[in-house]
């Protein structure tokens, strides 16, 4: 049977845009007739995805693998690791938590446990598929790490890949990073870079010129494409750096202000993405209480430590600027899986699954106690929210360690068929749910926001957009990005030349 022809992305740094190029390049193999995979051997990130079966994966890789139009399973992410705390994380093998590590053990313990989850998952996905688009993390010439690396040029290597450098000349400094990391790179692994990639250009491309010149001339590696930067793209970010691109300032030409709170660990933030896009709305991530002024909409979204972050709301003063602002009786509050733990009355860790705090107060808005278990829930949810005199179908999906109890003065948000989620205060103007991905849901948003509209005294806004669209319609459009921009018959040819060689041990 033959084997997949794999490409691999890898980046000077993190956020260098390896994430968004995987997608691409996953959209564009499909709509040339290939069956496509994306892989990420290891990722480590906060915002998850969950498969059909229950599993939980890079956010990432389950954004690719509906840009490839093929169902997303753990074989594509076979570890994921999500920092708890400092120098400690949940390791997840294939969907499941498996413990808890700091990064020594880590590396020195799991090395070899890691490397064949790795080749077992790859050879998996190389017999069911045409096409593998392989993404690296971080940069591949880490050489404190790069002894027992998982997921850059030993995966290269194991997989027989060229492999792609890309370059973010937005931060400055492309051409030195890209020489630099070449340059870091041993001479067997530099042979397996075909080309380079700088993305996120803006300007006028003849002042490039020169410089990529140069580059071909010094480094003897072609440049493969120079990709403009594309604004407003609706896909996943992967990573909470691209939050950075956010102000924390209002925007007084939009009529809903929406203040995110962003903590140290905040998750799986993707859930506020359909906001961004609403031509009414503006959001903005805060971190002090003197940023958070006067929302209309407060939203505090997931955490990987709740306890930690809760803390961090107590030590910064945002919990009393919260509370002050919700009691002026102008602002809804919004909890999301861990910031719906922390609007309740307390969160208790006995067994420090999380944390090393075992208890802590929290908001006190809504009548929940929160206990952080050994069991993590994992599924993907529908249930029923009567909204504005509306019963509306919405679906979601659960990730969270902690189970939550009710006061007797408890309204549930969402109505399953063996049980409910969520809570709603009394006066309705806060509500939790355990529910990512709650505001995906078009209609709900759309019932949502007109609710804040009305209590602003303005008019109802009907026909919201489709975000499932807005998606589809982002993968199409980055892959004719790329299409465009980028040398996809030489990166088709080398894939082929590969083929031809052996695999390296």
């Amino acid at each position: 049977m033959k084997k997949a022809l794999p490409i691999m992305i890898q980046g000077t740094h993190s956020d260098a845009g390896k994430s968004i190029i995987t997608t691409g390049l996953c959209r564009i193999f499909y709509q040339d007739g290939y069956k496509t995979a994306p892989f990420k051997s290891q990722n480590m990130a906060l915002n998850s995805y969950i498969t059909l079966d229950g599993k939980e994966i890079g956010r990432a890789q389950g954004v690719q693998a509906e840009a490839a139009k093929t169902i997303a399973t753990t074989d594509m992410n076979p570890i994921l690791i999500k920092p708890t705390r400092d120098q400690e994380s949940q390791i997840v093998v294939h969907g499941k938590p498996y413990r808890n590590m700091e990064a020594g053990s880590y590396r020195k313990d799991f090395f070899e446990t890691g490397l064949q989850l790795i080749k077992d998952s790859y050879a998996k996905l190389s017999e069911n598929y045409d096409r593998i688009v392989i993404e690296g993390a971080g940069s591949p010439a880490e050489i404190n790490l790069n002894d027992r690396e998982l997921v850059n040029m030993r995966v290269a290597n194991l997989t027989n890949a060229p492999v792609i450098l890309v370059g973010d000349i937005e931060k400055g400094g492309v051409f030195a990073s890209l020489v630099g990391t070449l340059q870091l790179l041993s001479e067997e692994d530099r042979k397996r870079v075909i080309g380079v990639i700088i993305n996120k250009f803006r300007g006028d491309l003849s002042l490039l010129t020169p410089g990529l010149d140069w580059f071909e001339a010094y480094t003897g590696v072609p440049i493969l494409g120079v990709i403009p930067y594309i604004h407003n793209l609706t896909i996943d970010a992967e990573d909470s750096v691209a939050l950075n691109r956010y102000s924390h300032e209002e925007d007084p030409t939009k009529e809903i202000d929406i203040a995110v709170v962003r903590y140290p660990m905040i998750s799986n933030f993707t859930d506020i993405d359909p906001f961004i896009r609403e031509p009414d709305c503006h959001v903005r991530f805060i971190t002090k209480p003197e940023q958070l002024k006067q929302p209309d909409i407060i939203i505090l979204p997931g955490s990987k430590n709740t306890i930690e972050d809760l803390r961090f709301l107590k030590e910064t003063g945002l919990m009393g600027k919260i509370i002050s602002v919700y009691k002026s009786g102008r602002t809804k509050v919004v909890g999301i899986c861990g910031g719906y733990q922390m609007l309740g009355e307390s969160i208790t860790d006995p067994n420090h699954i999380e944390s090393s705090i075992s208890f802590e107060t929290g908001l006190q808005l809504l009548p929940i106690q929160t206990t952080i278990t050994k069991e993590k829930t994992t599924t993907l949810s529908e249930g029923l929210i009567s909204f504005g005199g509306f019963d509306i179908l919405v679906e979601g999906y659960e990730i969270h360690m902690g189970q939550s109890t009710y006061g007797d003065s408890y309204t549930p948000l969402i109505v399953i068929k063996d049980r409910s989620d969520g809570c709603v205060s009394n006066n309705g103007s806060v509500m939790g749910t355990y529910f990512h991905g709650i505001f995906h849901n078009d209609l709900f948003r759309e019932k949502f926001i007109n609710e804040v509209r009305k209590m602003k005294g303005l008019e109802a806004v009907h026909g919201r957009i489709s975000f499932n669209q807005l998606r589809e319609d982002a993968f199409d459009h980055l892959a004719s990005h790329i299409r465009e921009h980028v040398k996809l018959d030489y990166i088709y040819k080398k894939m082929e030349e590969f083929q031809t060689r052996g695999v390296s041990k």
